[in-house]
């Protein structure tokens, strides 16, 4: 009969010790110690963030053990879309303020938005610089194929902005739907010039010649990062959104050539 009670009580022990601390990350949790358990973590971001926020989610699953993150990378404009359409997501990274505002109006933004990097725009061109562009003007000559970002997407917008500040009328042959598409035309040598962000310029590792133009400064991009609502961990999310904000993430930001917030 003491046998039968012992053997009971460590099994009352043993699901009492369970309860206590053995199950998956509570949603409320934070810290390292707290995403021990295989959560995941889904973030869109602009295409001007893809190498920087690449690496910043590298550094955020090693101080996070067990956390997995994964990146949807596009325009900007085409990621709200699809956040407005449902797509299931944990924080969103925008390019510039007016696609966030598209954001926060559909109420999908949890707390308000807040800047990590600015950014602005660069010529990008072929090495050599076969065209002879040497200032935002010459972007204007005839026989240049220009490629630019499409006007709803922050690049492009920006684009059109430095434009009416120089006074330009630019006749791009193409209309890309993100800065990376833009860049990757540039490469290829399927255009002689084209706007991207100095970051895009400094990251495409040597394949282009980047040509600074005044205006660019008219146009300056603010990216703003936001956690999203309805999400399975909305501490997680925060804990991403302040690591981006963070030291690390300026750091990574910084030497990418992003300007401070």
């Amino acid at each position: 009969m003491k046998r039968s009670l012992s053997a009971a009580a460590v099994v009352v022990l043993a699901g009492l010790l369970t309860g206590c601390g053995g199950g998956p990350r509570a949603g409320n949790g934070v810290g390292p110690s707290s995403t021990s358990g295989g959560a995941s973590l889904t973030v869109f971001a602009a295409a001007s963030l893809r190498a920087t926020f690449t690496e910043l989610g590298h550094e955020f699953e090693a101080a996070h053990p067990g956390t997995k993150v994964t990146f949807s990378f596009g325009g900007s404009s085409d990621l709200v879309a699809q956040l407005q359409n449902g797509a299931p997501a944990d924080v969103f990274a925008s390019a510039d303020e007016a696609n966030m505002t598209k954001a926060t109006t559909a109420g999908l933004t949890t707390g308000a938005p807040q800047i990590f990097a600015t950014n602005v725009l660069e010529i990008a061109v072929p090495k050599g610089n076969p065209a002879g562009i040497h200032s935002f003007q010459d972007l204007a000559k005839s026989g240049t194929r220009l490629v630019v970002c499409a006007q709803q997407v922050p690049c492009g917008a920006a684009a059109q902005k430095a434009a009416q500040v120089a006074g330009v009328a630019l006749k791009p042959v193409s209309e890309e739907q993100s800065v990376t598409d833009v860049l990757g035309k540039v490469i290829s040598g399927d255009a002689d010039a084209g706007l991207v962000y100095v970051t895009d310029a400094k990251g495409a590792g040597g394949k282009v010649d980047g040509v600074n133009f005044s205006e660019s400064s008219a146009a300056v991009n603010r990216y703003p990062i936001a956690a999203l609502k309805g999400v399975k961990d909305s501490a997680l999310a925060q804990e991403f959104v302040d690591f981006v904000r963070g030291s690390q993430g300026r750091k990574v930001l910084g030497d990418a050539g992003f300007g401070a917030p």
